[in-house]
């Protein structure tokens, strides 16, 4: 019988790359997986979403804050204006001059009695004035239109109501020296035009001369003199 015939080197080499081919498959295959599953681990997760407020649960939000540039009405200084009356008993005449929250007052019977009154204003429209010999003007403001309030002078307290006054009406004072006299009058001019007002004679009063409003203009003992408005 014949001997078989061992394989020869073509086919040990054959062989050999055929393994070769083999590895070098599973090791790209392998590779591949391995850089597939590192990208995935590298990217980033997606940022979770925000949970939704409760239902019905409207946002916070601070009030705003007030508003500080003007003042509200009762903090305000009462307005510059003039006011003129007469008393309740229609004896004597009052005027206030308001300016910047300050006031200054005349009262007068336009014979014999008078007194010049001064003083604040609260931010009210609340004043009191006061004047020599303890003579007191207590007052209040209404709405700007009026000032009701009381003089109490020589003992006697006077009830009054002063109403805004346009001009030429409203309070004038002149003061001067004449003939060696010394001269203080002062003059309320009512609204309507009718003037009640004293010209003191070196300390003795009398019933003053009429102005003339329009121009301030006054004739005591044959010379002019100028009464002006008075403010505080």
């Amino acid at each position: 019988m014949a001997r078989m015939k061992r394989p020869g080197p073509l086919l040990t080499l054959l062989a050999g790359l055929l393994l070769a081919v083999f590895m070098l498959t599973l090791n790209a295959t392998a590779g591949t997986k391995n850089a597939s599953s590192s990208s995935q681990e590298a990217s980033p997760s997606a940022p979770p979403q925000a949970s939704p407020s409760p239902t019905g649960t409207p946002p916070s939000s601070s009030p705003p804050s007030a508003s500080k540039s003007a003042p509200p009405p009762s903090k305000r200084t009462p307005p510059n204006a003039d006011y003129a009356g007469r008393t309740d008993d229609d004896s004597s005449a009052v005027a206030v001059s308001l300016r910047g929250g300050k006031a200054i007052a005349y009262f007068c019977d336009g014979r014999s009695k008078e007194s010049w009154l001064k003083g604040d204003v609260k931010d009210d429209g609340t004043m009191k004035l006061t004047g020599k010999h303890g003579a007191e003007l207590n007052g209040t403001l209404k709405d700007g239109r009026s000032i009701r309030g009381t003089v109490d002078l020589g003992g006697q307290r006077y009830a009054f109501t002063a109403d805004k006054a346009v001009k030429p009406s409203g309070l004038y004072r002149a003061t001067a020296t004449v003939r060696g006299a010394k001269l203080d009058g002062g003059w309320i001019v009512l609204p309507g035009g009718k003037q009640v007002g004293i010209l003191d004679r070196d300390g003795k009063p009398a019933a003053a001369p009429t102005i003339d409003p329009e121009t301030g203009t006054v004739t005591v003992d044959g010379q002019t003199l100028t009464a002006s408005p008075v403010t505080p």
